[in-house]
């Protein structure tokens, strides 16, 4: 796939993350345009602030899944990969997310991969449920993404690209998991899928490499 087939992919991708939050924008500024009485405007400016909130969240957790966040290092603090989950699943969320890496810096291509794993973990969990994520950074850093709720639906599509890349094509739906398969080949490493049961899902990922500094 031509790389800038694959850029214009994750920015739908992106597009189709934000349009939910950014459309309630815009319906609450027009509501607050129209209304006078002062509970719900407040109510409109509270609606207002959420949404704008939900926005600027997805926007920074997208910027590090998918972009160049993270400065010119070749480390990102683990903190800011758990502080985009955090934001990306926001305080009324149905998924917990369980943060187990005692690492305080992981290679930026593993955080782009821990990041896109956990975003289909976290798609997989329809109903909600909880998700574990541990990483291990070394010579070779090791990432476990467990999730569990009363349902798992994996798209069968993101879990071949995962494993053997675009060799059937690839969607703006799957663009995050052949960004995570591409950056694991690209250093000799590769993507473990457990075979999903109907409440748990176990996705893994191997990345040889210098630890990071």
């Amino acid at each position: 796939m031509e790389p800038v087939d694959f850029a214009s992919l994750l920015c739908s991708r992106l597009c189709h993350d934000l349009m939910s939050p950014v459309g309630a924008l815009n319906n609450g500024i027009e509501l607050l345009a129209d209304e006078q009485d002062p509970d719900m405007r407040d109510r409109c400016l509270e609606l207002l602030s959420d949404s704008a909130r939900t926005t600027a969240n997805k926007l920074k957790f997208f910027r590090l899944a998918f972009g160049a966040a993270g400065g010119f290092g070749d480390a990102i603090a683990a903190s800011e990969a758990k502080t985009a989950l955090d934001g990306l699943l926001g305080p009324d969320s149905r998924t917990e997310l369980g943060w187990m890496v005692s690492a305080d810096k992981l290679p930026k291509g593993a955080t782009k991969v821990l990041l896109n794993l956990a975003l289909i973990a976290i798609d997989a969990l329809v109903r909600g449920g909880r998700i574990d994520i541990d990483a291990e950074a070394g010579d070779t850093t090791e990432i476990a993404i467990r999730a569990e709720g009363p349902r798992i639906a994996l798209d069968p599509a993101i879990s071949d690209i995962l494993l053997n890349g675009a060799a059937g094509g690839v969607e703006a739906r799957t663009a995050g998991a052949m960004l995570a398969h591409s950056i694991a080949a690209d250093v000799g490493g590769a993507i473990q899928i457990s075979q999903p049961s109907e409440t748990v899902l176990v996705i893994g990922a191997t990345l040889p490499g210098q630890p990071p500094r």
